[in-house]
């Protein structure tokens, strides 16, 4: 079921939630919604769901538009961050209880109770209650319970949103493998960008109800639509420059950026990755700074570094090379830009 989203628009008491939103899910596609707090993501997706009504715009199932359907006919499974199981009843209950709505008969709702805990792995506990479940056991029956009537696609809230880390990560894996075990087209909405890249074959970035770029985890952290984009992806270095002859000139450094008009005053985001870092000055474009703070991460050690006339510029290095520097707290070290990129128009979270 491909699911074509076009000029969506959203208010609330004058707050514009959705803001002219366009982008189309294709067949058996896992997409990502991923932005902000307030970005609007949510609301979209209680939009496709049916569990709100857009201003304007439309949502269309295939070539049916969507605002002609109940919700009950739409063939849309959802799951939400807190789970919303039925306390009273155990996970056999739970699971089977859209299938009870529909009035299917006994056997094959224990059937289809069956084969659903067979595929979300927790044979030997349908007879027990929410409240003997685990985080993760709870959201895997949420999900059954969703896929209990067959939908076409499927919703989900910020599923891991309510686990801890170790738990969420093992769950995006299985998420992962069940889709591409049913191969059914899904929407899920997160703030969390690892989450994202690692579960979907698209991302869609929101901000303040517009979608700022639409492609994949690979396409979306290497080529960012803009500086806003750049920014929420993780940390940024931003050196406020003037753009002119193909370059930027900053009051720390010079940066190369072929084929670049005169725009004036733009900033200039370089990725703490994209820095290398020295004892001495190994070139004339290096920047000088103390170092401030740092610490091991995995392989990588994250480095500030105070400067004289601008912010603390953080450097990420592998954890060798740090080493072999020799370096301390308060020590001058210099580092040098290896890549940057320069917006022409700026955005800000």
């Amino acid at each position: 079921m491909q699911i074509s989203i076009r000029n969506l628009v959203k208010r609330f008491e004058g707050t514009q939630a959705l803001n002219s939103v366009s982008l189309d899910v294709p067949d058996g596609e896992l997409v990502a919604l991923l932005g902000p707090s307030g970005c609007g993501k949510t609301t979209l997706l209680r939009i496709i769901a049916g569990l709100e009504s857009p201003d304007s715009g439309e949502v269309l199932f295939g070539e049916t538009d969507s605002s002609r359907l109940n919700v009950r006919d739409r063939g849309v499974g959802f799951v939400f961050q807190h789970y919303a199981l039925f306390k009273h009843m155990t996970v056999k209950e739970n699971i089977g209880f859209p299938l009870k709505i529909q009035k299917r008969s006994k056997e094959e709702i224990q059937r289809r109770v069956d084969e659903l805990l067979d595929l979300i792995q927790l044979n030997g506990i349908g007879g027990r209650f929410p409240s003997q479940l685990s985080g993760g056991q709870k959201q895997r029956v949420a999900l059954a319970r969703a896929l209990a009537a067959r939908p076409q696609v499927m919703l989900l809230d910020e599923p891991f949103g309510a686990l801890d880390a170790q738990v969420r990560q093992d769950l995006r894996r299985w998420l992962r493998n069940l889709h591409d075990e049913l191969k059914m087209t899904s929407v899920f909405v997160t703030h969390d960008q690892d989450e994202a890249f690692e579960v979907s074959d698209r991302v869609v970035i929101m901000n303040r109800g517009r979608v700022e770029q639409i492609g994949s985890p690979e396409e979306i952290f290497h080529h960012p639509a803009n500086g806003f984009v750049m920014h929420f992806l993780g940390n940024v270095n931003i050196f406020h420059s003037r753009i002119g002859h193909g370059g930027a000139t900053s009051g720390l450094l010079d940066l190369v950026h072929p084929g670049s008009a005169d725009s004036g005053a733009q900033p200039v985001y370089v990725r703490p990755h994209e820095l290398s870092l020295h004892r001495t000055r190994e070139e004339p474009n290096s920047i000088e700074g103390k170092v401030v703070h740092f610490r091991t991460i995995g392989l990588s050690v994250r480095v500030s570094l105070s400067t004289p006339s601008g912010p603390e510029i953080q450097v990420e290095v592998p954890k060798e090379e740090f080493q072999g520097l020799g370096l301390a707290k308060g020590d001058t070290a210099f580092v040098v830009p290896k890549g940057s990129k320069v917006f022409t128009d700026d955005y800000t979270i």
